[in-house]
């Protein structure tokens, strides 16, 4: 095939994501938009959103999704939604009703936290399930609907922290320091970690091979939480940050998503440092 003819039919194939408008949501767009017919919602009206034609306004506590489905008629749906928890169930079982019943196939963004009631290892794609937050249980009861559906209908992309010059973690930690804050490290707690340049690159890849599954969209090694922030804080610039060590055992505690079965290529794979090197400068 050629290259011209490949991308031609990518951009013959709809996307519609659920969040566009979101850190992650509109980092997908901007990776998906030259490639694919690429829509995106938002919620909070903002300028940049209205006049762009492929942006749509859906708020998932008062619109119906199905409407917006069937707007859309979307060949592939990418769920980065976020707010209220009942909303965001609601809106996934309608979802549920259309995939059944169209050609469309949901990439659902869950999280490393479906297994934070696990503590004393990583977590691969095929272990179970369990968490002790509310934030994690909201993922799990939706990666459950979404196990109900044929195989060929489904990817759940489990994502740990994410950084990136623009995201919320540094934004927020930049604000630290230039309020003089203490910023909150867990020095028990082992990670993986990635950031939004290299996810959506996995998200495009999975997109393009029609992967369908669980994936583990993670650094392949591992962090502590307080090594990976002090060398991020460092990166940032020349400063003397006030850190509030908070440990929440005494033990070491992993919240980390590794593949074991479903390997992306190695070009895709990322490790912790390279984040720190290559997007975490100044700013």
């Amino acid at each position: 095939m050629s290259e011209d003819k490949g991308k031609k039919d990518k951009s013959n194939k709809k996307v519609l994501i659920l969040g566009g408008s979101g850190f992650l949501g509109n980092a997908i767009y901007k990776e998906l938009c030259n490639y694919y017919n690429t829509f995106a919602t938002y919620c909070t009206a903002r300028r940049a959103f209205e006049g762009n034609q492929q942006f749509l306004k859906y708020d998932m506590q008062e619109d119906d999704i199905v409407h917006l489905l069937e707007q859309v008629r979307p060949n592939i749906i990418i769920s980065a939604l976020r707010g209220s928890f009942a909303a965001q169930i609601q809106a996934h079982r309608h979802m549920m009703e259309y995939l059944i019943k169209n050609d469309c196939t949901l990439f659902y963004l869950s999280s490393a936290n479906v297994f934070d009631a696990y503590s004393k290892f990583p977590s691969y794609e095929h272990d179970k399930t369990l968490s002790q937050s509310i934030y994690g249980r909201l993922k799990i009861k939706i990666e459950n609907m979404l196990l109900r559906l044929p195989k060929n209908k489904m990817a759940i992309l489990r994502i740990p922290m994410v950084f990136g010059n623009t995201s919320p973690r540094i934004k927020e930690i930049k604000k630290q320091i230039w309020q003089n804050e203490p910023i909150e490290v867990f020095p028990n707690l082992v990670i993986n970690v990635t950031n939004d340049d290299r996810l959506t690159q996995q998200i495009h890849y999975l997109l393009n091979r029609n992967k369908r599954g669980i994936f583990h969209l993670g650094s392949q090694d591992l962090v502590h939480h307080e090594d990976f922030i002090r060398e991020v804080v460092d990166r940032i610039g020349a400063f003397n940050p006030i850190y509030k060590r908070v440990y929440t055992t005494n033990q070491e505690r992993y919240l980390a998503v590794l593949p074991k079965k479903n390997l992306l290529p190695k070009n895709l794979r990322i490790r912790y440092q390279e984040i720190i090197d290559h997007h975490l400068v100044g700013g």
